[in-house]
């Protein structure tokens, strides 16, 4: 099989039937305990209320050392992390909780390189209770495309959008749109958006592939980002049904760099500055935003001077205040940049490189005090929890280590 950048084809070590109670106290890699059969073995750790979050992990599945997702419990405040669940689902590489935290949504994966065109991607729901952190299985929908990899809840709940980066060139990528209902199942596509042309890069950019699907601040309009036409699309968004659900605005797209692949896109707080990662050529472009534009202003590289091995610009998050913007970066590089944000203007500053010790990191999360950042090494099998400074952004450099198969997604929810 041949493996892509969003895609593991080495094979993962995964230890089932344990949970891991985890110290950061201990200079050691975490200690492994036996599981916690029901939720009021977590509940001690629950009741302290604040620093506590339910860990959720999407991963790939097809080693078949990696069930779907798991749950586990992390304390902020001492560093100890359970393992409450885990759902049989294939290839969740990307998660996404509903508002009022009931609900969780991931994407399945498929085909991939080898599988039929014909074959559709999928997008599974499932039912959470925060307190225990179980999961149940609602059903399973068409992402009505190839290879989904993204997803995203409109900002009145009323839809569920996936992007289909699709790595064959018919059907090409998309995005679907899915409505969700009132019990959080998801209902098939009442639309979806085609994307045409590609880019200069032989092999990658043939065709369109769509790699995120980000709605504005204000929920006025939507951004989907495509790796294969270096545009970032802009549709607004009125669910009234005034002028259709989703249209194309008059500028219709941002064009990037040629043979850059933009991949994902995130806001500031404020709504006034936008932040892209490009997979190809490994940067970040910083836009000013104004009512459904993007106007690019500035563009970083993450790799060093002089780097000369393979690259790949992964994901992207702000710390909780918006002061440090950190990037992943794959390839040989195999790293975490950090930038700092100016809040004057919203333009970035390089400021340190952390190795992620192993290999294709591809999401992280930051909780929401900004005391740790969680990453995944998607082919070493293993996510590493690194100390933060939330005065200097700076990332201790003896994290430890939870050995999961194909780790991809991590999304914090807060079980109380």
């Amino acid at each position: 099989m041949q493996c892509r950048p969003h895609q593991s084809c080495k094979p993962v070590v995964w230890m089932k039937g344990l949970a891991l109670i985890l110290s950061l106290a201990a200079t050691q890699a975490f200690a492994q305990t036996p599981a916690a059969t029901n939720a009021s073995s977590a509940a001690p750790a629950a009741a302290s209320g604040e620093g506590v979050y339910d860990l959720l992990i999407g991963t790939y599945t097809g080693s078949g050392k990696s069930e779907g997702i798991y749950v586990y419990r992390f304390d902020t405040r001492n560093g100890e992390l359970t393992r409450l669940s885990s759902a049989k689902t294939v290839n969740p590489s990307y998660l996404v909780v509903s508002r009022d935290r009931q609900y969780v949504y991931a994407v399945n994966e498929l085909p991939g390189d080898n599988g039929p065109a014909s074959q559709r991607g999928g997008v599974s729901a499932f039912r959470f209770d925060p307190q225990s952190g179980q999961l149940s299985f609602l059903d399973r929908v068409s992402a009505d495309g190839n290879d989904p990899c993204y997803l995203a809840i409109s900002p009145d709940g009323r839809y569920l959008l996936t992007a289909n980066y699709s790595v064959a060139a018919n059907p090409g990528g998309s995005f679907a749109v899915l409505p969700v209902k009132a019990n959080g199942e998801v209902a098939s596509s009442v639309l979806t958006v085609h994307h045409e042309g590609g880019g200069p890069v032989k092999g990658r950019q043939d065709n369109s592939h769509v790699h995120s699907t980000v709605f504005s601040p204000d929920g006025r309009y939507l951004f989907a980002q495509d790796l294969g036409a270096d545009k970032l699309y802009a549709y607004r968004y009125t669910p009234d049904g005034s002028r259709g659900l989703l249209g194309p605005t008059d500028n219709r797209y941002t064009t990037v760099k040629p043979g850059a692949g933009p991949r994902h896109l995130v806001f500031d707080a404020s709504g006034t500055h936008a932040y892209l990662t490009t997979e190809m050529n490994a940067s970040v472009v910083v836009f000013d935003y104004r009512d459904g534009k993007l106007t690019q202003v500035q563009t970083l590289p993450m790799t060093a001077p002089g780097f000369k091995g393979k690259i790949g610009g992964g994901a992207l998050h702000l710390s909780p205040d918006g002061r440090f913007l950190y990037a992943t970066n794959r390839g040989d590089a195999n790293e975490l940049v950090t930038f700092a944000v100016d809040s004057s203007n919203g333009r970035l500053k390089l400021t340190g490189r952390q190795p992620t010790l192993g290999k294709t990191p591809r999401e992280f999360t930051i909780d929401p005090s900004g005391r740790w950042l969680i990453v995944g090494n998607q082919e070493s099998d293993s996510v590493y929890f690194f100390r933060r400074d939330p005065q200097t952004g700076a990332l201790a450099s003896d994290p430890k280590r939870l050995e999961i198969g194909s780790p991809v997604d991590f999304k914090l929810v807060s079980p109380l």
